[in-house]
């Protein structure tokens, strides 16, 4: 990109601050100095709208930002089950879903939540000396119980010494203004994530993968968490059946319209022991399964069109591989962000690149 000042043409693209600094000064129009450096390389006095360097709006960034001491995320599973699998709204659960490909080991169904926290601090401590924990309600639905039931548990888990705040797992179809007020109260004393398996923001997809909710829940689930002050994050699966590159990346449009605070995404995977397994044996041509390249140049496109303010915790996940149909990368986390980073660069863009209010 060019900047033409005083009839001099001037390449600024990457190291343009002294450039733009000398036409605010000449000028003094700061409106247009703000606009002017975001439409540039979407920084201003060398971080992005974000508050640091990196060219998307990072979860651990914000975390360590957020506490004083490094927290670990240990998984609780305390037996609930889903709508969808119950017969309420339907049997046979989500089509993608097989919880064991991100149960840890410590955490197991025969042992109390005290017990759960404790083997899983214990886990962690091994790598770590100094820390602190959050209880993470993850299998299944995690609100879906009275919510007495729900208080017990949840409060049982902040009795440990060393959690500092829960993440709550759940579906938008199981959110309820009680529960609603409940966690906004808690969140006053401690941090309080609800993470919302919204999945798609297309109803034909929700209803093809056995959901049994629409995405007008979701919203509404999204709005009255953030109304309520409650943090929330929403949970995304990219590569979905029947759903096309165009309408993936007009969901992020649509999530950047909501109040959102935190974006999980990922790849779908084909996990044995679940409907998606049976559906790609016969109709394999269903699925478009990107290759570990594609992906992260569909995040990248994803991450251009996001509102900058939402926080990113992740792009992909990561089934065992003993678990897994496909697709099958050989890559860790670690190494799947470090490659969308280094794309980053040498696209020379970043995340709200493209984002219209």
């Amino acid at each position: 990109m060019k900047l033409y000042l005083k009839s001099k043409t001037v390449d600024i693209r990457g190291k343009f601050s002294r450039v733009v600094d000398k036409f605010y000064a000449e000028n003094s129009d700061s409106q247009f100095y703000v606009l002017l450096q975001f439409q540039i390389n979407g920084m201003q006095n060398g971080t992005y709208s974000w508050g640091h360097e990196r060219r998307y709006n990072d979860f651990p960034t914000y975390f360590r930002a957020l506490f004083s001491e490094r927290v670990q995320k240990v998984s609780i599973d305390a037996g609930f089950t889903c709508p969808n699998r119950d017969g309420t709204k339907g049997t046979g659960g989500c089509a993608y879903c097989n919880n064991k490909t991100f149960k840890p080991t410590y955490c197991n169904l025969e042992n109390s939540v005290t017990s759960q926290v404790e083997k899983g601090i214990a886990f962690f401590a091994r790598k770590y000396k100094s820390m602190r924990f959050l209880a993470y309600f993850q299998a299944y639905t995690n609100t879906y119980a009275p919510i007495d039931d729900l208080k017990r548990l949840y409060e049982e888990a902040l009795e440990h010494p060393k959690v500092v705040g829960l993440v709550i797992s759940t579906r938008p179809d199981c959110i309820y203004p009680e529960l609603l007020d409940y966690l906004a109260e808690l969140s006053k004393k401690v941090y309080v994530m609800v993470e919302l398996g919204v999945e798609s923001h297309l109803d034909r997809t929700l209803d093809s993968i056995n959901r049994g909710h629409s995405f007008a829940e979701a919203e509404w689930a999204i709005e009255e968490t953030a109304k309520r002050g409650i943090n929330n994050c929403a949970h995304m699966i990219l590569g979905l059946p029947g759903e096309t590159r165009d309408e993936l990346l007009d969901q992020a449009k649509t999530i950047s319209k909501l109040p959102v605070k935190n974006l999980k995404l990922h790849q779908l995977q084909i996990h044995k022991k679940t409907l998606l397994e049976k559906q790609f044996q016969q109709h394999p041509e269903n699925f478009d399964l990107y290759t570990a390249d594609e992906y992260i140049d569909l995040v990248i496109d994803y991450l251009e069109l996001l509102n900058p303010a939402i926080i990113v915790e992740r792009f992909i996940s990561q089934a065992p591989p003993e678990m897994l149909i496909a697709p099958k990368w050989g890559l860790k986390n670690f190494e799947f962000v470090a490659k969308v980073e280094k794309r980053l660069k040498e696209r020379d863009t970043w995340q709200g690149r493209l984002f219209e209010k």
